[in-house]
């Protein structure tokens, strides 16, 4: 495995490739990596010769200083866990690497209808900032196919979008929530549960779990069962942010009688924020 941090060399790697007619896997995350991210380089492997991993924690897309400067740098281990996995390039770009102006100034990528619900409404310009840094890699690496978790659905199917609507030739794949034994999807941010908050924080997915099966069972109150789920929570000791049944296509409110809906919550739990989602059968 080579590791990278300049785009001119990331370049250069990618065009050999592309010239030899080999296929271009992409997995982006922001490091302190987890079998889940693994998960997502072995889907990626599946179909292309060659996979890169980037590792940058973007500024853009943070909504609070103390957040970004907080998010775990763990490069020697990510590094050992990128290159047991058979990835290729590790890209370990600099801040200035990627933005050589100031933040504030970079041209900036917005996508409609993501911008002010659930993810876009809690956390301010981070749908702008992640569709931004994706953009950019995309245009460095030019990917044939690039592989994202569904526990970030939002940000998912935001970046399908964009990759529609301005006709990129990538395909993007979603792969299903990795999960802990007891039901807690896998996230970097797990890390800052202490013993105790580790030990409560199942409740998360077990309380969406249920609301789920009253919503295949019939009930269609979808207000109430919100309402109820979110008291469970506090019950439980969770710091409130969301839990709401939507439509999938749009995020917007579900109403009895919509189709494709899916239960999408954040909630904290200590300082760890937690996100999950479960799509609901039918």
């Amino acid at each position: 495995m080579k590791t990278i941090s300049s785009v001119a060399e990331l370049r250069k790697a990618c065009q050999q490739w592309r010239n030899a007619g080999e296929r271009i896997g992409l997995v982006m995350t922001m490091g302190n990596l987890h079998q889940g991210h693994i998960a997502l380089v072995d889907e990626a492997a599946k179909t292309t010769e060659h996979v890169i991993t980037t590792i940058f924690v973007n500024p853009m897309q943070f909504d609070r200083v103390e957040d970004l400067e907080a998010y775990p740098r763990t490069l020697e281990q990510d590094s050992k866990m990128c290159k047991e996995a058979g990835v290729e390039i590790l890209f370990t770009p600099s801040v200035e690497e990627i933005y050589p102006a100031p933040i504030d100034t970079v041209s900036q990528i917005h996508v409609p209808g993501f911008v002010d619900r659930l993810e876009g409404s809690s956390r301010p310009g981070h749908f702008v900032g992640v569709a931004t840094v994706v953009n950019k890699v995309f245009n460095m690496v030019m990917p044939d196919v690039t592989v994202f978790g569904q526990k970030d659905i939002q940000q998912l199917l935001m970046i399908q979008k964009m990759v529609r609507d301005l006709n990129m030739p990538i395909e993007v794949i979603g792969l299903p929530t990795v999960r802990e034994t007891d039901g807690l999807a896998m996230s970097s941010r797990n890390n800052y549960l202490n013993e105790q908050e580790r030990v409560t924080a199942p409740k998360f997915n077990q309380v969406l779990t249920k609301m789920v099966k009253r919503v295949t069972e019939g009930e269609t109150d979808y207000r109430s069962l919100e309402d109820e789920a979110m008291q469970e929570l506090l019950g439980y000791g969770f710091g409130k942010d969301y839990v709401e049944i939507c439509r999938i296509e749009d995020f917007l409110p579900a109403q009895a009688g919509d189709e494709n809906l899916i239960v999408v919550a954040a909630a904290w739990m200590g300082s760890a924020r937690l996100i999950d989602n479960i799509q609901i059968p039918g």
